[in-house]
């Protein structure tokens, strides 16, 4: 099931209106300085930009699962990863994110309940200096810093809302950096529909820089942006980063044999990490999903994975999926789904699953 697709040093698509000229494949790196150690990863590294990626994303609160002594972490390997050779840097476009407001991390910002301007701009120098760079390619906001329903809140509740910095705020604090020529583009993660086009509006109404890009999940198991974001996406000329595509490990078919049960040891971090066994991507009905999925995959001669990657990166609404690795064996099987394309037919019986079960991992 491949076709005339390019190969990943020759594939490249543009960051919205930005300019950036990135690989359809991106690596994370919120496994770098918890499951991985700094030589694994940066092995991890040079693999996948040998193999033509160009394109990676940190954050300042990585590795996850999140912790005081861990905080930068990430950042600060890749900075290693770099001065150790400096024509690294100039081969990549680098991405990394300010968190939002408090989410039960005390230690990012004294647990502030609100992302000032000041924090925002604090935040881009503080990684710069772990990154050991003089640029960061796009800087995005992790997560709204508004009451918004996300990481598997299912509903918005008005009656949570209290006063925040509003996005005006946010943009000329962004608008700063871009400015001083610390950033060079703007992105969002774990947005909705009416906030990406907030930011749209208020931008051009202030004439600060437009976001280029949306980092949201998107898997087999999670087709929440198919929900709106995506007509928002399409008809603004913004770029969709999709995040978690094998859905923690679940649509790789580790847990398969599992059942209903992702605390088996061995198989990943739903089992290493008791914290993520309480997220979305663990609930019974994600699992469920992804061995129907899976056993799908299998029927048509596919891996769970080459399914559920080749989902994401044949997708119009996509333009680079990020995958998250914890050995040059799981990036090479990612890296090699890349010219897998998946024919009408089982597209269809994906999406017969979908009309079923939905989105369990929303």
């Amino acid at each position: 099931m491949t076709t005339n697709i390019p190969s990943l040093a020759d594939a490249r698509v543009t960051l919205g209106d930005s300019g950036l000229q990135v690989c359809p494949i991106c690596l994370g790196t919120m496994t770098f300085g918890e499951q991985v150690d700094e030589a694994e990863a940066h092995r991890i590294l040079d693999r996948a930009v040998d193999r033509g990626v160009n394109f990676l994303d940190a954050a300042e609160m990585y590795p996850v699962p999140p912790r005081r002594e861990t905080v930068g972490e990430t950042e600060r390997i890749l900075g290693r990863w770099f001065a150790a050779d400096p024509t690294r840097r100039q081969r990549v476009v680098l991405a990394t994110k300010v968190a939002g407001p408090a989410r039960g991390m005390d230690w990012i910002r004294d647990g502030a309940p609100d992302l000032k301007p000041e924090h925002i701009r604090a935040a881009c120098d503080a990684s710069l200096q772990r990154l050991r760079t003089d640029v960061i390619d796009l800087y995005q906001i992790h997560w709204p810093n508004r009451n918004a329903p996300a990481f598997g809140n299912l509903y918005f509740d008005p009656t949570k809302d209290q006063p925040q910095t509003p996005i005006d705020g946010q943009l000329q604090a962004l608008g700063d950096l871009v400015q001083a020529g610390k950033v060079h583009a703007i992105g969002l993660s774990n947005e909705t529909p009416w906030g990406l086009m907030s930011f749209l509006r208020r931008a051009e109404a202030l004439g600060l820089p437009r976001v280029v890009s949306v980092q949201n999940p998107y898997a087999l198991v999670n087709r929440v942006v198919d929900n709106g974001l995506d007509e928002v996406l399409h008809r603004e000329g913004v770029s969709l980063l999709a995040y978690s595509p094998l859905g923690f490990g679940s649509l790789t078919g580790k847990y398969d044999a599992a059942g209903a049960d992702p605390a088996q040891p061995g198989l990943g971090r739903l089992a290493r990490f008791e914290r993520m066994r309480q997220q979305r991507w663990a609930r019974p009905e994600t699992l469920a999903a992804a061995r129907e999925y899976n056993a799908l995959a299998r029927r048509h001669g596919l891996t769970p994975t080459q399914l559920a990657l080749a989902f994401c990166y044949r997708n119009w609404r996509v333009a680079s999926t990020i995958i998250g690795v914890t050995t040059l064996s799981q990036l090479d099987e990612d890296l090699d789904a890349w010219p897998v394309a998946l024919p009408a037919d089982l597209l269809a019986e994906v999406d017969a699953i979908r009309w079923r079960l939905r989105d369990p991992a929303q």
